[in-house]
């Protein structure tokens, strides 16, 4: 949705090393905000970004407006079932209806071979996979590794909000996904037991609201009580500091 930092150039790089051709596109998708979020405030700077984009040697930005995504009479949305009704979409009903809708369309405008999704946004990924398979699109969908601050902050596009206290208090984010990490290699398999020492780290920041800090199946992205030997699991966490909404997250195996 454009305003990019190294997180989304780390996707060029990416799809540089993959592809012959590298399409980038940018377009801030109105259908995946709520009425109370933040589409109009959504940062955005596309003189920059495709400056950044030049320099990263991409070979097209697709800058499209609303109007040529969704022109007059538009009635026609793609919605991923159970995958997209919990976590996410728990908190923010329409938001991945938006999210498939848009990427189907613009999957059909470029018809790429692959397509590059960022890990920070992981439910989001497992969503834009689950459609590609139903849907026999036939693209091969990689989902990258988080880029982060030399302090272990997720790179994203809100951390603009975040005043200098709230951006030290952001660090609380990655600091109990750490311990998690840790606990976990101490032999730890309760998942209540770790959320629990995660919502003890995170209620210690007086400018943190937590959403939610959930351990899911890599691939179902379900819940699970305990984790079990050869599994792979997301911890995932959505939380405020101050009125800004983050999240975060970490992928391991055991």
């Amino acid at each position: 949705m454009g305003f990019l930092h190294e997180g989304h150039l780390s996707l060029v790089k990416k799809s540089k090393a993959k592809a012959d051709i590298t399409i980038v596109s940018i377009f801030v998708n109105p259908t995946q905000f709520a009425p109370n979020e933040d589409l109009l405030k959504y940062p955005r700077d596309i003189k920059r970004d495709k400056q950044l984009l030049k320099n990263a040697g991409v070979d097209y930005v697709f800058i499209p407006s609303a109007d040529e995504i969704y022109p007059e009479g538009f009635q026609t949305f793609v919605e991923v079932g159970k995958i997209t009704k919990h976590l996410e979409g728990e908190t923010r009903p329409i938001h991945f209806r938006g999210v498939a809708t848009v990427v189907t369309i613009l999957f059909n405008i470029v018809r790429p071979d692959y397509a590059f999704f960022g890990q920070k946004d992981a439910q989001q990924a497992a969503v834009i996979k689950r459609m590609v398979k139903d849907l026999k699109s036939g693209i091969e969908i990689t989902v990258c590794p988080i880029i982060r601050e030399q302090d272990g902050l997720a790179k994203s596009s809100r951390n603009i909000y975040l005043s200098p206290q709230e951006r030290k208090d952001a660090l609380v984010l990655s600091r109990s996904l750490k311990i998690a990490e840790k606990l976990i290699k101490e032999g730890k398999r309760s998942s209540a037991v770790i959320i629990n020492k995660m919502n003890e780290v995170i209620s210690f920041v007086n400018s943190s609201k937590l959403d939610y800090i959930k351990i899911v199946d890599e691939e179902k992205f379900e819940e699970v009580v305990k984790l079990s030997v050869g599994g792979k699991y997301y911890i995932l966490i959505a939380c405020k500091i101050g009125k800004t909404r983050l999240i975060d997250n970490i992928l391991f195996g055991i």
